[in-house]
């Protein structure tokens, strides 16, 4: 396979010298002639320890070649990366200017090419610039059809500068935004022999997906630091608490906790989030990202309260009260406000929880539902088929295995508002079947 590659930036030279090692032919495209004479010479145009090596064992082997010219890479390849820079705006947004040029210069190729040829973009890109921009764009040059005349994929890189050529050989998946199977093969044919799962998916899941990683990358860090600078405050030494923290595998660093659903309750992490914002002002100290968290999560509450309001379909059954399976606790559980809202809104409300059972609670559970909630302990009901049948609206806000037997034979016929996801085997999502935030 004969591999093009569009931008001889970090990405696009890492990308070349390690596709070179691995035996494909490769042709760097560049505007910049500097950068095509270096690639030329077996040269790296970037600092980076191994990549001169790479390069010039390419070039001495007859692998490695670099243009100016896009059409001349097109007609003398299979396959063409596009790895130009997507830098931001003054207001944020992407420049896509580079992306959009390629691709018109791609197509413009591929207007004199009769044979197959799939392109697969590598820049980091907001979801919906493949589908909406590189795409148009290369059928409007070309005069041909995308995943007919020609495939086009989206393969995000995760790069990191410094150990790049590791982490080519070495990711921890390698992700493959595919519109046919034709065009994910040819992208797959790329990574024969890299270590590591590939996942093929829509083209907005890869994109998206290399921005929930870098989002998820700079809380890591500033939570870190905002912990630490608490820490220094108090005299405590922050390295030693996050050693600490980071030997919880099952929680902390895990996947627990990171799926897209409810907002979150009990009576420990409301608590102690407000118990440490309240220290942190004792300490004169700002720490913004902890100090959002609460927020953030009543206005996911407020999302679900408007959600099921613009329904209006004013009988509900909520399956689910206290804040999670297993336990009767009902203290800051995000299902009550979410309940409380909508009865004074003039909704008709059942409620069902296996898990809590009035005639058995007791302490501070007990004491919470006398004086906090007791017009909504009137609304619990004894049988959960009651509850599914009498209701417009099913919310469900627990993944209780009950509910799911319960609810599998209303599925298509009953609106269902699942707050959790639960797994039903379904192969496509039931029709009235919805979530707040999947």
């Amino acid at each position: 396979m004969k591999v093009s590659i569009f931008g001889l930036g970090y990405v696009g030279v890492v990308t070349a010298a390690c596709l070179t090692k691995a035996g494909y032919e490769v042709w760097g495209v560049d505007v910049n002639e500097d950068k095509v004479e270096m690639m030329k010479a077996g040269r790296c145009p970037i600092v980076e320890p191994g990549l001169d090596e790479l390069l010039r064992e390419g070039s001495e082997k007859g692998r490695l070649h670099a243009t100016t010219d896009a059409v001349e890479s097109v007609l003398n390849t299979d396959v063409s990366l596009v790895c130009v820079g997507t830098p931001s705006k003054r207001n944020g947004s992407l420049d896509l200017h580079g992306v959009e040029t390629v691709a018109r210069q791609i197509g413009e190729a591929l207007r004199l090419k009769s044979g197959y040829h799939c392109v697969i973009l590598r820049s980091t890109v907001l979801p919906g610039t493949t589908r909406g921009l590189l795409i148009p764009a290369l059928e409007a040059a070309s005069n041909k059809r995308a995943h007919k005349d020609f495939d086009v994929c989206f393969n995000p890189e995760f790069l990191r500068e410094g150990s790049s050529i590791k982490d080519f050989y070495k990711p921890p998946f390698t992700v493959i935004g595919q519109e046919s199977n034709r065009g994910g093969d040819v992208v797959a044919a790329l990574y024969k022999g890299v270590e590591g799962p590939q996942e093929r998916t829509p083209y907005e899941v890869a994109e998206m997906v290399k921005y929930a990683c870098n989002a998820y990358h700079a809380i890591k860090v500033t939570f870190a630091n905002e912990i630490g600078v608490l820490c220094k405050s108090l005299g405590i030494d922050s390295h030693r608490v996050m050693d600490l923290f980071a030997l919880d595998k099952k929680l902390n660093i895990s996947s627990a906790y990171l799926k897209p659903g409810f907002a979150f309750g009990g009576s420990c992490l409301p608590k102690d989030l407000r118990a440490l914002m309240y220290k942190a002002k004792e300490q004169d100290i700002d720490i913004p990202v902890l100090g959002s968290v609460m927020e953030s999560n009543r206005l996911h509450i407020e999302r679900v309260i408007d959600q099921i309001a613009n329904m209006k379909r004013k009988k509900l059954g909520f399956l689910g009260l206290s804040f999670k399976v297993g336990t009767d606790d009902l203290r800051e559980s995000p299902i009550v406000p979410v309940i409380e809202s909508l009865i004074g809104k003039g909704f008709k409300v059942r409620i069902y929880d296996a898990d809590v059972n009035l005639a058995s609670i007791f302490g501070a559970n007990k004491k919470y539902i006398e004086h906090e909630i007791p017009h909504i302990s009137t609304l619990m009901h004894a049988k959960l088929d009651d509850v599914i049948r009498e209701s417009d609206v099913i919310v469900v806000s627990k993944p209780d295995r009950e509910y799911k037997e319960a609810l599998a034979p209303y599925l298509g016929k009953k609106t269902i508002l699942d707050l959790v996801r639960i797994p039903f085997e379904a192969e496509a999502k039931p029709e009235h079947y919805d979530g707040i935030c999947w």
